[in-house]
């Protein structure tokens, strides 16, 4: 009985490390990083020149690889505890009507569309520019797929629109986890920071995408 329930402990112990450690992950670097990054892309409406130096270029090569490896190794490392809370969560929105259960489901489900448009993103956007056509990302190429190749333009308005959500949201969470706001009082005020900072990051996504849109005329 006593090493069932140590292994119990340390089992519980390690779910929960995990959950911090991914917590903190989604918050610093990437949530950080994705509120930068939607903001350089805003410099679209100031054209291709003002873009590529916010978005594509970097002052040294160093530089890039440290981006990388300060976005994409926590990116991995989120991504598969995502998937591992995907498989091990059970849905009782039916059964419980609540708020917060509606929010969790959307969150996953948010989480399961981010997968497929931060793959097809990254294969888009640096991937095949910088390692297969041997050359960053241009604006000519970007505004011209998302004028005039709508299966693009719808990618990253539902795109966007599941980047903001999943942050706002996680946010929350993160805020909750980690014990910054604990009484309802604090909650009831966060609640409406969130909002605000989701529909903020909502209108710089679209408002990027749209300054692409446009250009790409």
């Amino acid at each position: 009985m006593l090493n069932a329930s140590a292994t119990t402990t340390q089992s519980s112990g390690a779910t929960f490390f995990r959950a911090r450690i991914g917590s903190l992950l989604a918050f610093l670097p990437l949530g950080v990083w994705s509120v930068v990054h939607i903001w350089n892309n805003l410099s679209a409406f100031q054209g291709a020149d003002a873009w590529e130096k916010s978005v594509t270029s970097y002052a040294h090569p160093a530089a890039q690889v440290i981006t990388a490896i300060v976005v994409l190794l926590p990116l991995v490392i989120h991504t598969i505890w995502g998937i591992g809370r995907l498989l091990s969560a059970r849905p009782n929105n039916v059964r419980y009507g609540f708020y917060t259960n509606l929010k969790y489901a959307i969150q996953r489900l948010s989480a399961i569309g981010l997968l497929g448009f931060l793959g097809a993103h990254l294969w888009l956007a640096m991937i095949r520019p910088r390692f297969v056509e041997g050359h960053a990302e241009k604006f000519a190429d970007i505004s011209h797929e998302m004028h005039f190749h709508t299966p693009t333009l719808v990618v990253y308005v539902l795109g966007v629109l599941g980047v903001a959500y999943h942050l706002a949201n996680g946010l929350h969470t993160f805020a909750m986890g980690w014990g910054v706001v604990a009484s309802k009082r604090a909650l009831k005020k966060l609640e409406w920071v969130i909002l605000g900072f989701f529909v903020l990051l909502l209108l710089m996504g679209w408002g990027a995408v749209y300054a692409l849109y446009s250009a790409g005329a």
